[in-house]
């Protein structure tokens, strides 16, 4: 029988037996590449997990799709780390929000989003699309509307308001006198730099989480979450950049997106958490914070993060995003046949070589200065 199957999504064929003595383990295989490789196989050949690791994962119990047979260490090296959403007093923290939904919201609907006008109406703000940023491209012009932020800013706040009494809400951990609560519509989230990331994704696409620092004075929609924090300062929200951006923790999120990088991936993303005394930390930091910084709007992050703020040139931006790998991949603990692993099964078929040789040898400089 022929069943015509679209060459995109996965399709993970599954059996299922119930037993009197459930194992505690479970065994996970790469995809068969051919009917040779299938038939060679054996159950053994699986890379085992405690079932309780394995329902840390995501908060729907997804089994990730590991590149191949040699993955499974690393995969489970870099989920050493704890979630991106640890609750940690203390500690920073990290939440998403949708600020305004792509359909509810437009004019049409009696919302703010105009997305008729082909030109920027005067006093509008650019709202903003997963394909209005990229890594380390904060604005590409490509905008999903406009809106008057003498209506969106009140709407904003009264939803803000709202959600402080809400349990669920990101606004509700904010503590009460927290000053960036404070000041009305002057304080919300979208009159400052915040980080974002695209919603609608792909495995398949040559990068998978795609995150960066956005312009304030800018609206977003759904299909561009933003960050807010209850607890962390701009140092914490460079660092956590730098995580998202790197090729080490997309390679993990690769394992486990399919079309959307929704928050049941997200919030569980391994990040470390290393002391800010760790050379790896800031150095992460004033990487990703120079990065994100590439003209004027960001002048008051970027004084607050410690770095300066401006165009760089191309190739310098590229040597610091190699070197940002390989902080990060100290981070997690790889070694460098493990990083090497992250590159060689990044993608099917992909030039690899020039970027990898770069970032080892940011990655040999980092191991040497520690020993």
């Amino acid at each position: 029988m022929l069943i015509d199957i679209h060459p995109k999504p996965a399709i993970t064929p599954s059996s299922c037996r119930r037993t009197d003595s459930p194992s505690t383990e479970i065994s996970i295989q790469c995809p068969y590449t051919s009917r040779a490789r299938f038939d060679a196989c054996s159950q053994a050949d699986g890379a085992r997990f405690d079932k309780r690791e394995v329902l840390s994962w995501t908060d729907t119990a997804a089994f990730p799709l590991l590149p191949s047979e040699g993955s499974a260490a690393v995969f489970a090296q870099i989920r050493k780390a704890p979630r991106l959403d640890l609750n940690r007093p203390g500690e920073w923290r990290a939440r998403p929000y949708a600020e305004l939904h792509a359909t509810n919201d437009k004019k049409q609907n009696g919302g703010v989003i105009d997305v008729t006008s082909a030109t920027r109406p005067k006093g509008h703000w650019p709202v903003f699309k997963g394909e209005s940023f990229d890594l380390w491209e904060p604005d590409t012009g490509t905008y999903y509307g406009w809106a008057n932020p003498k209506a969106a800013l009140p709407e904003l706040e009264q939803r803000r308001q709202s959600g402080r009494g809400r349990e669920t809400s990101p606004f509700s951990e904010f503590a009460r006198n927290d000053p960036r609560m404070a000041g009305g519509q002057k304080s919300l989230p979208c009159q400052k730099p915040r980080i974002a990331f695209r919603d609608v994704t792909r495995a398949t696409d040559t990068r998978t989480v795609r995150a960066a620092l956005l312009p304030g004075r800018a609206f977003l929609t759904n299909k561009a979450p933003y960050l807010l924090w209850p607890r962390g300062d701009e140092r914490d929200q460079a660092y956590l950049l730098g995580v998202l951006a790197s090729r080490p923790l997309d390679w993990y999120a690769t394992c486990f997106v399919e079309i959307n990088l929704n928050y049941h991936i997200f919030n569980p993303l391994p990040v470390p958490r290393p002391p800010r005394t760790s050379p790896f930390w800031q150095r992460a930091v004033a990487l990703s914070g120079r990065l994100a910084c590439p003209d004027e709007r960001f002048a008051e992050f970027a004084e607050a993060v410690g770095v300066e703020c401006g165009p760089l040139d191309p190739a310098e931006k590229q040597d610091m995003i190699h070197e940002l790998d390989a902080v990060v991949a100290h981070l997690y603990g790889l070694d460098a046949a493990q990083l090497r692993h992250v590159f060689e099964t990044f993608h099917e078929g992909w030039d690899f070589e020039d970027d990898l040789r770069a970032t080892l040898l940011h990655f040999e400089k980092w191991k040497g200065r520690l020993t």
